[in-house]
Parts: C-alpha cells; structure tokens; sequence
C-alpha cells in the first residue's frame, strides 16, 4: 500500500517522507483493483482527475497496471453534478475484495448520508485494503464510523461543518491526509496529485514522469510535480525543453547555479536514479511517442530526439522496449 505519506497544509501535494528514497521503476505484478463508488451529482472533474492518470499508466507501461470498475449503491445510473449519466458496472453489495474503494461524493453529502449507506460503507471498507474518500466522500466515511480517531480532510467548504459534526476526528486542512488504510482528498486537483503518488508507489517514478508527460505542454512541469525539490524539478525542465539537442549534464547544473554531484544526489533522492538515466528516459518516452502518433521517417524521429544517428535510437530503443523502431511502429498500427 501506499505507506508513509505525509502531507502539510501549506504543501502543494502529497508526498513521501522527507529523505525516502524514491523507486526509479517497479517490475509490474498483479494489477491493482480499485473500485470507484459514486454518488448522486458527483464531480466529474474529480472523477477524471483519478480515472484519466490510470489509464495514461497503462498505456505508456503497455501493461494493465490497473484494473477499476464503476459502483453505485444500487447498480442504477448515476447523474454527476452537470448531469452526465455513468452507468456503473456494478452494486456496490456485489464489490468483492479490493486493493482501494475510493468513496466519491460532491453534492447533496448530507442526503446520501443515510444508516443504509453507512452500513454499506463499513462492510465494503472491510473488503478493501485501503479506503479513500473524494471532494465530501470523507463526510460519509466519517459518518460510517471509518474515520473515528483518524486525521482527516475534505473538501474546504465544509472544513468548518465537518470539524464541529465529527469531534472523533481530527480535522486537517490539506490536499490529502492518510491514516493507516484510509486517505481523505480535498477535491478534484488534490486528487490528481494522489493519482500521481498512487502510480509512483505501484509502478516507479519513470511511469510517473511518463503519465505526467501526457499532460503537460511545452516545458511545463504540470501542476503535479513528482516532487517537492525545486532543483530536480528545474533540471527536469530543462531536460524536456532540451530534447532535440541534449545539454551536458554539467551545463544544466551550471543553469541551476548548483555542482554536478548535488543535482545527482538530488536526483538519486528524489526520482530513484541519475540525471542521465532520467534524461535518457525522457527522449526515449518521446521518440516511443512519435513512433506511435505520426508517421515521421525513423531518421527524423532520431534528430528530434537527439541522437546522432537512427541506428543509435534504434540501439536505444530496443534496450528499453525490446523492439526495433519499425516493429514498435507495426505493433501499433495493428493494434488499431
């Protein structure tokens, strides 16, 4: 599970203990199941936000890292708040064990928040190895009894109500709060940044940087940096605004004003591995990208992503992939 998290109210996201080592990649096992209960006039942006990372992971790992099934209390249609209908795969009496039950709850908490409710969240929580709750899920968890002596946030707009209707738990302003098995989420961009963490935690770091890639333009770093540490995150800056013609490692360190070795420390600490091996990852993420999504000569894939020559990218890319450009190329075009 995903252990250790900390968060504190002024940070940006949530994050590992201060000095954890972070793993570079994770060789893939079982799949993760996770199970997505929805409540009536949900958000849907929050619903994207866990759902749309999930399936960058296993894209970009060509792997189903995770697996995830929609419930609803009785089986029936759900209406999020701007009234698009999901039809769930599931009742949420028929869920069987689960990894994660994330509890996703918007508006009209206080409707939902029934004794047939309660009971259903506490036998379904016993089937799950860790329970989060999303935007006001929390309230309904709190309710159930499931945060009873546990620090807990929720949406902010109902900080205040929350703290006086539940004295058994300590209520935290932050973007995500764990207890033990259970994770509490603000809203729709705190879940982003737990989505992030969940992929870190189960597939490594170079699947996070992968999934963060699908999201981003430019150099932006997005709004969900896979750390705290502004040097890593200014060196990967760099990094991608530099895939066509690679810096020396030293010259990004000098644009950083800090010594080769302190970025590599940094690194080291923060992603898993070194800047080299960081920065490979990327221009390879991106030559895999371009081989995938146009139809540029091999050649030209290799000069946009810095290499000398197509044979070295094709050197490169069958270390990483175990396939030559070309084969890489026809497998997806038989996959559509």
């Amino acid at each position: 599970m995903l252990a250790h998290i900390v968060t504190l109210a002024s940070a940006p996201m949530v994050r590992y203990q201060t000095g954890m080592m972070q793993k570079w990649t994770k060789p893939p096992g079982a799949p993760i199941s996770i199970a997505f209960l929805l409540f009536g006039k949900f958000s849907n942006l929050c619903l994207a936000n866990c759902l749309e990372p999930l399936r960058a992971a296993n894209a970009v790992s060509r792997a189903d890292l995770f697996h995830w099934r929609i419930v609803t209390m009785a089986g029936d249609p759900v209406h999020s708040s701007s009234g698009m209908q999901v039809v769930p795969h599931d009742a949420l009496g028929q869920l069987g064990a689960c990894d994660y039950l994330f509890v996703l709850a918007s508006y009209d908490h206080t409707r939902h928040d029934t004794p047939l409710v309660r009971k259903a969240l506490r036998t379904a929580a016993s089937r799950a190895k860790c329970v989060v709750g999303m935007d006001t899920g929390p309230w309904l968890m709190a309710s159930a009894g499931l945060l009873n002596g546990r620090r807990a946030t929720l949406h902010w707009d109902l900080q205040d109500a929350f703290a006086e209707r539940f004295l058994e738990v300590e209520a935290e302003r932050a973007r995500v709060v764990r207890d033990g098995p259970m994770i509490t989420c603000a809203g729709a961009m705190s879940a982003l940044d737990l989505m992030m963490e969940l992929i870190a935690h189960h597939a490594g770091m170079a699947a996070r940087l992968d999934v963060e890639d699908q999201f981003m333009h430019g150099s932006d770093t997005s709004a969900s940096p896979p750390q705290t540490d502004a040097l890593v995150q200014g060196a990967l800056a760099q990094m991608r605004a530099h895939v066509e013609r690679p810096l020396p490692l030293a010259a990004i360190a000098r644009r950083l004003n800090c010594q080769p070795r302190t970025l590599d420390r940094h690194f080291r600490r923060a992603l898993g591995a070194p800047p080299g091996t960081v920065y490979r990852h990327i221009r390879l993420s991106e030559a895999r990208k371009l081989l995938d999504s146009t139809v540029l000569a091999v050649g030209e894939i290799a000069v946009r992503c810095g290499y000398d020559s197509p044979a070295a990218m094709a050197r490169a890319v069958r270390l990483r992939y175990g396939a030559a450009p070309s084969q890489l190329r026809a497998g997806m075009r038989k996959a559509h």
